[in-house]
């Protein structure tokens, strides 16, 4: 896949595709930067372009835009829409150009099949683009309003909502688990196995406190990982798989701790138990509360646990790299979950959010802003404060276990990692920075110090090409370095 561009001054933009099978426009955005032109070739042919309209031009996108208006398909008109441009946003020209370009090379690399990515600071927005496709099978573009699995992205929409509860005094940190899920009373710790899989286990010294499993220092297994009998027992009761939240805590009850609580960090099902707690604290449905305090709120119209089936052509699917083939290929939709079209899946806290650049960009931006957004005040500003401070015990670091440090200068807060030190993260970053990423590749980070994100979104799972970039660091350094003092 290589790309091509060409440069000239346009008075609008607007995003076509060229494949064979689709003509016609996808999205509107004013611009104040030069008219760029992007031509992404795959196997020899063009397939889409992103480029400027002359007057002329507008005058038939008025026609196309009244025609899909009277249809009823209507863009959602919110904030972020338009890029207020680098210099307004406190960035270079210069590095924006450069944040844009390793985006666009990364996908024309193959790194991933397509992105969109969205900077911010002080509220303004700095860059908000798309490249690529959305779908390798059936070439359609990824779209600025291209939906995803944000999977563990999920994790601090869910830490959101139990502080709303938090702030009416529904649960303090300091509670043991147990006062909210009784089931997860009296859980033993697994102190040691053989080879068979026999556990030897033991008494908890106490019980895991609700900080505790805010941060994923309580003790819960998660079954995405490890080979210890714990972790299989979650794979092998297909906890990620339970039909609802009850049917969930009745499989964790059954499980025994991996340690004891507050001595180690390991990523877990705590935050599908903390939805759990949500829903009986709330006394309704998870996606409901989700929905009335948070989603409405923020105008975020295109976030849930599915996928309508109106919006099913926005669903961008999941990739990896097929070193027979020496190209990008479509993952199959997992037969051993439901369907993420289907209604009644699984309310999963932990990782079972679809979302859109858009909506999680409202949502960040409520986050920078200290829980505020547009005159909606989700949270209070202590409540922000608390989420992003690092609540691990002394000394633990984040992914610390009884056998590696974990990762230096960085703990975790209330369902994301946060930065507490940025020389020992070696990392640009300012003191007190947040962030956390979803299983298909999607990633965000705040600086509170710059009040300024980014979000990257893709999807991307297994294999990867030899030699793909770190997207992530690749656009960290950027954009530190673009910052106009």
């Amino acid at each position: 896949m290589t790309a091509q561009e060409g440069y000239y001054q346009p008075p609008c933009a607007v995003f076509l595709c060229l494949s064979p099978f689709h003509t016609g426009y996808t999205g509107l955005a004013d611009s104040a930067k030069l008219g760029k032109i992007t031509l992404l070739r795959i196997n020899g042919e063009l397939k889409m372009t992103r480029f400027m309209l002359n007057n002329w031009h507008k005058s038939l996108l008025t026609i196309a835009v009244s025609l899909t208006l009277s249809t009823g398909v209507q863009a959602d008109s919110s904030w972020p829409q338009a890029e207020a441009g680098a210099a307004a946003a406190g960035f270079t020209d210069e590095g924006i150009q450069a944040l844009d370009a390793a985006m666009e090379k990364i996908v024309a690399d193959q790194d991933v099949a397509g992105m969109v990515w969205i900077l911010a600071k002080d509220g303004e927005v700095a860059t908000f683009e798309t490249t690529g496709l959305a779908r390798v099978d059936d070439q359609a573009p990824m779209e600025m309003d291209s939906l995803f699995r944000i999977y563990s992205m999920s994790k601090p929409v869910t830490g959101v909502a139990l502080m709303i509860l938090h702030e009416q005094g529904l649960w303090d940190f300091d509670d043991p688990v147990s006062k909210h899920v009784p089931e997860l009373a009296n859980l033993r710790i697994m102190s040691s196995y053989n080879d068979e899989g026999e556990m030897e286990l033991v008494s908890a010294t106490r019980e895991p406190n609700m900080r505790e499993l805010l941060n994923h220092s309580a003790g819960f297994g998660y079954g995405l990982g490890g080979s210890d009998p714990i972790n299989n027992k979650f794979r092998d009761t297909k906890v990620l798989a339970s039909s609802d939240l009850d049917d969930l805590i009745e499989k964790v009850a059954d499980i025994p701790l991996l340690f004891q609580p507050g001595e180690q960090w390991s990523y877990s099902i705590a935050v599908d138990i903390q939805g759990y707690i949500v829903q009986k604290l709330s006394g309704v449905s998870f996606g409901e509360f989700l929905q009335q305090n948070i989603f409405a709120p923020l105008d975020m119209t295109d976030t849930g646990f599915y996928v309508k089936a109106e919006d099913v052509s926005r669903f961008a699917e999941v990739h990896n790299w097929d070193s027979e083939r020496n190209r990008l290929v479509q993952r199959p939709h997992r037969a051993d979950r439901p369907s993420y079209l289907d209604p009644e899946r699984l309310e999963s806290g932990g990782g079972g959010l679809v979302s859109s650049t858009h909506d999680y960009a409202r949502f960040i931006q409520m986050l920078v802003n200290e829980g505020e957004l547009e005159g909606q005040q989700i949270l209070s500003p202590e409540s922000v404060r608390i989420m992003r401070t690092n609540s691990l015990q002394d000394e633990l670091n984040l992914r610390g276990t009884a056998t590696s440090d974990g990762q230096a200068g960085q703990g975790f807060g209330v369902d994301f990692a946060v930065i507490y030190d940025p020389k020992k993260a070696n990392t640009p970053a300012s003191p007190g920075t947040y962030y956390w990423a979803g299983a298909a590749g999607t990633w965000f980070w705040v600086d509170p110090v710059e009040d300024m994100f980014l979000i990257g979104m893709i999807q991307a799972q297994g294999a990867r090409r030899p030699g793909a970039a770190n997207m992530r660091n690749v656009s960290r350094d950027i954009i530190y370095d673009s910052i106009v003092d």
